[in-house]
């Protein structure tokens, strides 16, 4: 089993997928990863070397920022927004959505459940 910047890499799928489980690193990544490092695409993790996991695990450390650092990264940016009391840090202080979204109808993911409010009742 291959770990790489903390995460168990799932030793069935091919490289470029498995990757992708690390945050940070997506498609494109993956495959510039794979192929600075002259791995084949149809390559399974469970077919690498000590070796070519290592290369991996370094070239990953040197020249991506991934796992805790780039939360720790996106967290302070978003802190930092808060702090200045900006239009976007409001967005986030209040929970509603961030880029420019309508929010009468939808942002259901941001403002989590509906809360009923009680209205007039109609008579008949």
């Amino acid at each position: 089993m291959a770990r790489i910047a903390g995460v168990n890499l799932p030793t069935n799928k091919r490289v470029i997928i498995a990757l992708q489980y690390i945050h940070g690193i997506g498609p494109k990544i993956a495959k510039d990863i794979v192929k600075a490092l002259n791995l084949s695409e149809e390559r399974r993790v469970s077919q690498l070397t000590d070796a070519e996991v290592l290369q991996i695990r370094e070239l990953i450390d040197r020249d991506y920022m991934v796992e805790g650092d780039l939360r720790r990264d996106v967290a302070m940016n978003i802190k930092r927004l808060m702090d200045l009391g900006c239009y976007r840090g409001l967005r986030h202080r209040k929970g509603l959505p961030v880029r420019g979204q309508r929010t009468h109808t939808n942002a259901r993911t941001r403002k989590g459940p509906a809360k009923t409010i009680a209205g007039k009742k109609k008579t008949a």
